[in-house]
This record gives structure tokens, sequence and C-alpha cells, in this order.
């Protein structure tokens, strides 16, 4: 059974407008739309992602029984960029981001830029060997959010950043922008 070990942090924003430290990492981007054919509350989804440069997937994704969500089962199958195209006609929800991978140790680094009502929210991820692996934080990683539903990408798809409540959404920027 493929399993997802992942940690993920919000990002903060650059000094005074300078280019994020991050950018320093990274290796290769990617423009992703991802949409959700299924979102349930227990965590199971359906996902489909196109990279706009040929390929694209077909995700299903379920929380592993007490892991926090820190492990999660994730089945991905190609699928033929045409079916991708239909099948986010067909979501519910969707959303578009820039995928960035880094070069940074300890795991799989990728971060990701969100677009239109999520922008500027920023997410780095890392994908790890096993649950217990030590992980070297970057300092622009200003706080965890691993299993904090609200910040999935299915969850960012239904209630974008700019719909959540006006000091919700205010106490965050703030927090990322300091």
């Amino acid at each position: 059974m493929a399993l997802e070990i992942e940690r993920r942090f919000l990002v903060g924003a650059g000094p005074d407008g300078s280019p994020p430290p991050w950018r320093a990492h990274v290796t290769w981007e990617a423009r992703l739309q991802q949409g959700y054919l299924s979102a349930a509350a227990d965590g199971f989804t359906t996902r489909v992602r196109s990279d706009g440069c040929g390929g694209a997937w077909l995700t299903l994704k379920c929380d592993a029984p007490a892991s926090h969500g820190l492990v999660r089962h994730e089945f991905e199958y190609p699928i033929p960029v045409a079916d991708a195209k239909a099948l986010l006609e067909l979501c519910p929800s969707a959303l578009r981001k820039w995928r960035y991978g880094l070069d940074l140790p300890g795991g799989d680094w990728v971060l990701d830029v969100f677009e239109d009502a999520n922008a500027p929210l920023v997410i780095a991820e890392v994908e790890l060997a096993s649950p217990t692996q030590p992980v070297a934080v970057p300092p622009w990683c200003v706080q965890e959010i691993t299993g904090q539903g609200r910040f999935s990408n299915a969850a960012l798809a239904g209630t974008p950043l700019a719909a959540w409540p006006a000091g919700e959404r205010q106490s965050l920027l703030a927090m990322l922008n300091p």
C-alpha cells in the first residue's frame, strides 16, 4: 500500500521586499492546476492534477489511522491529458499554484506558491521515509501546519484564503509578513 509521509510548513515572506530566501534552493518548477472530484471531512480525496506540460494524474488519498495528518494512504495514476482536462471541468473545487523543487537536506522538499484566491499563501512540504525521520526546518518556515485540515490543498480549493473570515485571514497574513 502506498504511503505519503509528509510534514508541512507555512512560509514567511522575504524581508523588506527582497527575494524570498527559499528561491536560492529552487531546482525545478511547474505550474499546477488541480481539482477535487471529492473531498470528504474524513480526509478521503479524489484529485485530478495537470502540470500544463503534458503530465496529468488521478490521485486518491485518505488519512492513515492515528497519524495526525502526518501519514496518508496515497494512490496516484498517470492519466491522459485530455482526460485530466475533462475531469478538471467536472471538479466542484480547484486551485492553481506554482510548485518548486528545493535542494534542501532531510527529505524531498517542495514549495507551493498559491495563486488567485489563495494568494499570497506559500507552503513548504517535505516527504519523509518514516514518521520519526528528523527534519532540519529552514528558518523561513514560520509555523508547522502538518495535520491542520484547513491548510490542505483540498480545503483551500473549497474555501480559499480570500473566503476566510477577515480576522483570521489578517492574522495569518500578519504572521507571514511581519
